[in-house]
């Protein structure tokens, strides 16, 4: 990516409370005479996205690696049991110091409003804003209550300094005052403001984001019945859940009549192009092997001794349709359930006749290689396989989304189905869209020719906190989410908490470990073969690339679901507590600020 090379700020280090708080731009340069004109609100807004903007490490490498859908060598510790406020970590002054960034610039940039017109003024006001949010949710997400920093905070604001947090639903108001003041003054062109790159905040962005933020904490809000900071009941003093859901619905549909996106025909190109399909990207970071902007994504996945063996588990691979619209089968070998499936489980995991181009120029089919995953399954979402994938680190090259159009049509029909509005239209314009794409038959439940699934309604209900209420409407939404964004930032995590699933973590196969590819009777016994490598399971040999060691037992690394045969199950127990909604406060915070109080739950961890 072309890196912004001015710094607005230099690094805060760490102290204390009231010495980072009331601590002066390190840089020195005077409000008083920086803030004079567009050029230096500009200035200001990109070193704004040069220490905030998501990239390869966030959005290809993010939290979606620890859920249902992704099986690891070793998962994250947050989910072993023994997580305490003492572990807990994200609660300091590095923590804290972009919103003071952003704080700063809403309170010094009205210096120069006689110096610009209003219209420049309020996008960067509206810029400003925008980043408010999208820092405020991304800590929301882990501690729940915390602080809406709305000012430089000075060392005589002792209530901010040292006093509680402040309550969730007050800062979602705060927020959506941002959010509708981003969405409605941002602009959409301007100085370099929708540029190819699709780096920089707009009109465009705020909307598409505004849809995802409203989305989860409507959600939220409806699925949970307490705050999971305090374990009450929602106070309802501000917006309710509905009022929420409503402005998700608005603003993704307000985006949508732009016309200003659409689906790229290629959806593989959307992860591993170096250049961004701008049709589809709506906010992206851009990469370049001839600027030396490159990352490590594609050696991660494709990796021995660098990489988790992260693996697309069954329950992902099943909630692929088949091309006619219908649920999938079960028991199938992984050489024959790719066949007949939605383009995008090809796309997105690694199937028979994929090639890669390797080293010495050749092209090739690519055969599985069994010490880069856990569960048989090889993730290929963001790899690229024109180089050789083990290659090295820190050579991909290919630039990643942030915001894509495709998530916008999937908030704004969630919106409406929870809501009640969901139509033929809204159908057609969203799901059915991005099922067309896919190559498969968009079939609106309950018309003619639809097949309900009874794994998928199981699987997201079969259990007494989770009742079969769920329409058939809203399973085909989250089968939708799963098959289109997983694996983007922390898309299916972020899922799992707002919906109130965060137990699927834990109840992964019968509570054992994240289930696998399905190996026949006859492949137990001799094998299969891909791509001329023949591929086994025994209780005689090493794990290597073409074998698992299977012991019989379920406490082994590996077994098979049926004894000698059936699904590889990668068998790792993890624990799941509703009081992990929430990260815990750390205690070295609480040290600090005892008033910041423990999120319920973790006051006795």
């Amino acid at each position: 990516m072309k890196k912004h090379i001015i710094i607005i700020f230099a690094a805060l280090i760490a102290c204390s409370c009231s010495e980072w708080l009331e601590r002066t731009p390190a840089n020195k340069f005077a409000a008083e005479t920086f803030f004079a004109s567009e050029s230096d609100l500009e200035l200001y807004a990109n070193g704004l996205i040069n220490s905030a903007l998501p990239g390869a490490s966030d959005m290809a490498l993010g939290s979606d690696r620890y859920t249902d859908f992704c099986g690891t060598r070793q998962s994250y510790d947050f989910f072993w049991g023994t997580f305490t406020a003492a572990q807990a970590t994200n609660w300091n002054s590095s923590t804290w110091s972009f919103n003071r960034r952003v704080a700063y610039m809403i309170e010094n940039m009205p210096r120069c409003k006689n110096n610009v017109s209003s219209e420049i003024y309020n996008h960067y006001e509206g810029v400003a804003r925008f980043w408010r949010t999208w820092i405020t949710l991304k800590r929301m997400k882990v501690f729940g209550d915390i602080y809406f920093i709305d000012k430089v905070i000075q060392p005589s604001d002792s209530l901010i300094l040292y006093g509680p947090r402040q309550d969730r639903e007050y800062i979602w108001h705060r927020m959506k005052e941002d959010l509708e003041f981003a969405c409605e003054n941002c602009l959409t062109s301007g100085q370099g403001i929708n540029s190819a790159g699709r780096v920089y905040v707009n009109k465009y962005v705020a909307l598409a984001f505004a849809s995802h933020a409203f989305l989860f904490e409507g959600t939220y809000r409806k699925y949970h019945s307490v705050n999971p900071s305090t374990g009450k009941p929602w106070n309802g003093e501000y917006e309710s859940a509905n009022e929420l859901l409503s402005l998700a619905e608005k603003y993704a549909k307000e985006l949508i009549d732009t016309k200003a996106f659409s689906l790229n025909s290629d959806y593989r190109s959307l992860f591993v192009s170096a250049t961004l399909p701008t049709d589809e990207v709506i906010w992206g970071c851009t990469y370049s092997s001839e600027l030396s902007t490159n990352h490590g994504v594609t050696y991660k996945y494709c990796s021995t001794t660098s990489s988790l063996s992260y693996s697309p588990t069954k329950e992902y691979v099943r909630m692929f349709l088949k091309t006619d619209g219908k649920p999938a089968e079960e028991a199938v070998s992984v050489t024959k359930e790719f066949i007949g499936r939605d383009k995008r489980l090809a796309a997105t995991v690694l199937s028979p006749g994929q090639t890669w181009k390797r080293l010495n120029g050749s092209n090739e089919e690519l055969p599985p290689n069994w010490t880069w995953t856990c569960a048989g399954y090889e993730w290929i979402k963001w790899v690229q396989l024109e180089e050789e994938p083990m290659s090295a680190d820190n050579k991909s090259y290919n630039s990643i989304p942030i915001i894509r159009y495709a998530e916008v049509l999937l908030n704004y029909a969630e919106a409406a189905a929870e809501l009640g509005h969901m139509t033929q239209t809204i159908w057609d314009q969203t799901i059915g869209a991005l099922r067309t794409r896919a190559g498969v038959a968009s079939i609106y439940p309950g018309s003619a020719g639809y097949v309900a699934d009874t794994w998928l309604r199981n699987y997201y209900t079969l259990d007494v906190k989770h009742p079969s209420t769920l329409t058939d409407i809203q399973l085909e939404i989250r089968r939708e989410r799963a098959t289109e964004l997983t694996l983007e930032g922390q898309s299916r995590y972020d899922d799992l908490m707002r919906w109130c699933l965060g137990d699927l973590i834990e109840r992964r196969y019968n509570h054992q470990g994240w289930r696998g590819i399905y190996i026949t009777p006859e492949e137990a016994a001799s094998g299969f073969t891909w791509a001329g490598k023949t591929y086994t399971v025994s209780s005689a040999k090493a794990s290597n690339e073409t074998n698992y060691k299977i012991s019989g037992t379920a406490n082994s690394n590996w077994s098979l679901s049926n004894g000698t045969y059936g699904y590889l199950i990668y068998n790792y127990k993890l624990v799941w507590d509703d009081m992990m909604y929430t990260h815990p406060i750390p205690l070295s915070a609480l040290n600090v600020n005892p008033n910041l109080g423990q999120n319920e739950g973790w006051q006795w961890m």
